[in-house]
């Protein structure tokens, strides 16, 4: 490993190297605070760049992007309740709130913060086990992806305890629009009603962008008389600074900051998971946890924490498999692998023996790159910061249209624009009838990977459930769903006994 760190620190200490790296960090927390520009996205907007560059530091500039558009992503979700990128919605939950209540430099601050030790822990991971950690990924089958998406589902009542009913109706609905499109086996089309946008199924990021920010921007329209903002949140706003969180209340999110680290890390190893699912799976484990879970969702940091130490040590996770096995561990990751061959590089289990300069520069860019993104977050996030000034009655017109913009840009296709405009009436109508959007957007995310995991496992084990679940891996996942599932239940028995 400490050959690894000198090497790799050899490499972005290069003048020239450092540079890019730190270029790549400012473009990829620029393009992750804008709406409608996923991390994937970012990267392959950075892609021509890298053409040019010698393969060794390509890879560390476009890494130094894909980490700094997830932190991106949490400036906008905490300011303006609109995600930057899929896996910043549950930053939303706590981030947002707290900005509301005038906290907005400290919710930031935490967001950095958390951003910064799960990328160095997903860094030390990547830099430790790598090897070993994509020898235990590749004994996930589709029957193991399966029990990990099932586990996702499984945390669904946390996301609203006090509501249980309607957030698994949430979800359900969720996991209804994520059938629409292509069959994943058969190649056939289901619920398109003839409709050619959605034949490749309903895009996640316009039905994120309309739930959260058209929601938000229709909520505030409908309050009459609390449209504009008042003298003291335009103070505080024009004010606002990225504050850091002292020693002692790190410490005191220490714990959230370690689990959602460690998870995020495995969860960005496994193909075909990614930072949005760690950190809603983060999110809802806390819930789990936490001595407190009531107050998750009001405006507490450890929120915020868990969203986003795991989305950030999610992508170094997702560095595993690619430079360990030649596996991308999601679509950033892809195209990286893409620039990489054609540059060349022979990507495989080889390359760590054969060519570990690529495995330093990565290490060596993500250890710095977590370091520079703190400090050009703080800058990007002062800028953003001043919108809130802006009187709502022109900031929610604004609103609308960045997002119907993000929407359109992702396909340029009309079509996601109308998914948009629908996503956010039916936010709306969530808010006023107490169900859960977030619910919602988990069973979207989680629905497809279920599906077409569960019909392959269901194929190789030709129709046979119990070879299905007995595989070692997916029956311990399966117990862990069902003790999640049960154990709401449990806990209000043994309150009840303890009257």
């Amino acid at each position: 490993m400490f050959d690894l760190l000198g090497m790799g620190l050899r490499i972005i200490l290069n003048p020239s190297t450092f540079l890019l790296i730190t270029a790549g960090t400012i473009l990829g927390v620029v393009f992750g605070a804008m709406p409608g520009v996923s991390a994937s996205m970012a990267v392959a907007l950075a892609l021509p760049f890298a053409y040019a560059m010698d393969p060794v530091i390509a890879i560390a500039f476009l890494v130094s992007v894909y980490c700094a558009s997830i932190t991106g992503g949490g400036i906008t979700a905490i300011l303006f309740k609109i995600p930057g990128t899929p896996s910043s919605a549950p930053t939303t939950f706590d981030g947002y709130p707290m900005a509301q209540r005038g906290e907005a430099g400290k919710a930031l601050g935490f967001s950095l913060i958390a951003s910064a030790v799960g990328g160095l822990v997903a860094a030390f991971a990547m830099a430790l086990v790598s090897p070993q950690l994509a020898s235990i990924a590749l004994e996930f089958g589709p029957s193991e992806l399966f029990a990990v998406s099932f586990l996702g589902i499984s945390v669904l009542s946390c996301l609203d305890s006090d509501n249980i009913v309607k957030t698994l109706i949430s979800g359900l609905i969720g996991l209804l629009l994520a059938c629409v499109g292509m069959d994943p086996m058969l190649g056939i089309s289901r619920f398109t009603w003839g409709s050619s946008t959605l034949l490749s199924g309903i895009e996640m990021i316009p039905i994120m962008i309309g739930l959260f920010a058209v929601t938000e921007v229709l909520k505030q329209t409908a309050k009459s008389k609390k449209i504009e903002v008042s003298d003291k949140e335009k103070n505080e706003s024009t004010k606002m600074k990225t504050v850091l969180p002292s020693v002692k209340e790190i410490w005191e999110t220490k714990g959230t900051m370690t689990r959602s680290s460690i998870l995020g890390t495995v969860i960005g190893i496994l193909p075909g998971a990614g930072a949005t699912i760690a950190s809603f799976l983060s999110y809802a484990i806390e819930k789990k946890v936490s001595k407190h879970p009531e107050k998750l969702g009001t405006g507490i940091a450890d929120g915020i924490v868990a969203s986003e130490a795991a989305n950030n040590a999610a992508t170094g996770g997702s560095m595993v498999p690619l430079l360990s096995l030649g596996i991308p561990g999601g679509n950033a990751a892809a195209i990286m692998m893409t620039a990489l061959v054609i540059k060349g590089v022979q990507i495989g289990p080889l390359l760590i023996k054969t060519q570990p300069q690529y495995l330093a520069s990565v290490f060596g860019s993500m250890l710095i790159t977590n370091i520079v993104m703190v400090i050009v977050a703080m800058a990007v996030a002062k800028v953003f910061a001043k919108i809130l000034a802006i009187p709502y009655t022109i900031l929610g017109p604004v609103i609308v249209m960045l997002a119907t913009i993000g929407a359109y840009a992702l396909k340029n296709n009309t079509g996601d624009v109308i998914l948009m405009a629908a996503a956010g009436i039916i936010g709306y109508m969530f808010v006023k009838l107490g169900y859960n959007s977030a619910a919602l957007v988990l069973g979207l995310v989680l629905g497809q990977m279920s599906e077409s995991n569960f019909r392959r496992a269901y194929t190789l084990a030709n129709g046979d459930l119990v070879k299905v679940f007995t595989r070692p891996i997916t029956a311990v996942l399966m117990i862990a769903c069902v003790l999640m599932l049960v154990y709401p239940l449990i806990k209000y028995i043994l309150r009840k006994k303890s009257w």
